[in-house]
């Protein structure tokens, strides 16, 4: 029996164009991203001092308990080098470069993964899974700290040294990645500089942001060095706790676009 054309159902040929369009009348499929409101901005700013506060203390306990090296600040490992050429050859020369060795390769480490990062995300959600990295490194820290009862020998110091400073350049390249008004969150000398040279422009703009960067690395290496000094084996959980708090607030951020400035 033939059938009418007008009697074959009118339904669209390809299966899957019904999932693609909404129903009439359904709900609005939600945007993916959405433009960055006043407290998404506030919450972008806070990320980086919580990150910088972990910085000054990891930099605290690495210079204090780890034979006065420095885990994320490079250029004080630079000078020990200069240091110890003129004055021999010790174990510090292995400490300073355990350091800078592992602190690079955290940046090329965090550069190749997030090399392809799309634009005109606020934090986007590639750098908190890259972040999560530093964290694993910073919680080994934690675990080989408290093996050792905060006292690490000849071989285990060189090791931890690594760890700590692996975990600094992961998160100094996240920092890098987001830009958020030329602050890093470890060598502050690039922030004092961008804040100096706003200044001699006559331009006060992020200059309170950069100062709470600054005081935010005083801060953490006081507190560092406090809890040291007190609980040796729980100085080395602030950072990894203070990470941990970063990447639950990041959560926030992940989908939110960020506004022209």
């Amino acid at each position: 029996m033939l059938t009418h054309p007008g009697d074959l159902p009118s339904g669209p040929a390809d299966p899957g164009e019904a999932a693609q369009k909404p129903q009439a009348g359904g709900p609005p499929t939600p945007d993916p991203t959405r433009p960055a409101g006043r407290g998404d901005k506030l919450l972008a700013d806070l990320l980086p001092l919580l990150l910088t506060v972990a910085a000054g203390a990891t930099d605290a306990l690495a210079y204090l308990g780890l034979g006065g090296v420095f885990t994320a600040n490079m250029t004080g490992n630079l000078v020990l080098f200069g240091i110890a050429g003129a004055h021999g050859i010790d174990l510090s020369v292995a400490r300073a470069s355990a350091a800078t060795l592992a602190f690079t390769a955290g940046l090329i480490l965090t550069f190749r993964l997030t090399r392809d990062l799309p634009t005109g995300g606020l934090w986007p959600r590639r750098i908190s899974g890259t972040l999560a990295i530093s964290l694993l490194c910073q919680v080994a820290f934690l675990a080989g700290w408290i093996a050792v009862d905060a006292r690490p020998g000849k071989v285990w110091d060189v090791a931890l040294v690594a760890l700590s400073a692996l975990a600094m350049g992961i998160q100094t390249a996240c920092a890098r990645r987001v830009a958020v008004a030329g602050i890093t969150t470890t060598f502050v000398t690039g922030t004092l500089t961008a804040m100096a040279e706003s200044a001699a422009g006559g331009s006060a703009r992020h200059l309170i942001r950069r100062l709470c960067v600054l005081l935010a690395l005083v801060v953490g290496a006081l507190g560092g060095a406090f809890v040291l000094s007190r609980q040796p084996t729980a100085a080395a959980a602030i950072a990894p706790v203070l990470v941990a708090i970063t990447l639950l607030l990041a959560a926030r951020l992940h989908r939110v676009q960020r506004n022209p400035q």
